[in-house]
């Protein structure tokens, strides 16, 4: 788009389906790869991706030539049949449904890309549902507890 100028900093939470932890060692750098891969091709710019063995973050400038919610569908529907192509999980991978997407300013950006690469050690005081919540809660983000992120 001619004259558009954007600068859209975005982190995107997500969970597997059921809070399963299956993301394995041994695949998930493979997997971190293929989702930035699926950002980078459909035109934005990844700055930091991920997680733990049950939800992944994902870190990137967002170009306002696709909605935020076209490239989750994209990221978690091909990422997810990248999985299954590749046997890594018994059954059926699929990520759980919906997101949360949170936007950062500029002079954050190096503070957010710290805390996705400091996820294993983050993740050792504390659960993904109480980081989900603090999330929601230190952006304003009105939410029923019955739809955040846990086992269905």
């Amino acid at each position: 788009m001619a004259n558009t100028y954007t600068q859209i900093h975005i982190q995107a939470v997500f969970s597997v389906q059921n809070r399963l932890c299956v993301i394995r060692p041994e695949w998930e750098t493979g997997l971190y790869r293929y989702i930035t891969g699926i950002i980078q091709n459909n035109g934005h710019k990844l700055l930091a991706i991920n997680g733990m063995s049950d939800h992944i973050h994902i870190f990137f400038g967002l170009r306002p030539s696709q909605s935020l919610s076209s490239l989750m569908q994209d990221v978690k529907a091909n990422s997810s049949k990248w999985i299954n192509q590749n046997n890594f999980v018994a059954g059926r991978f699929s990520w759980q449904e919906g997101f949360g997407a949170f936007s950062y300013s500029k002079s954050q950006i190096s503070q957010v890309v710290d805390y996705i690469a400091n996820q294993k050690t983050h993740h050792k005081t504390i659960t993904f549902t109480e980081e989900y919540i603090k999330f929601l809660e230190d952006f304003d983000v009105p939410f029923d507890e019955r739809y955040i992120f846990r086992p269905v």
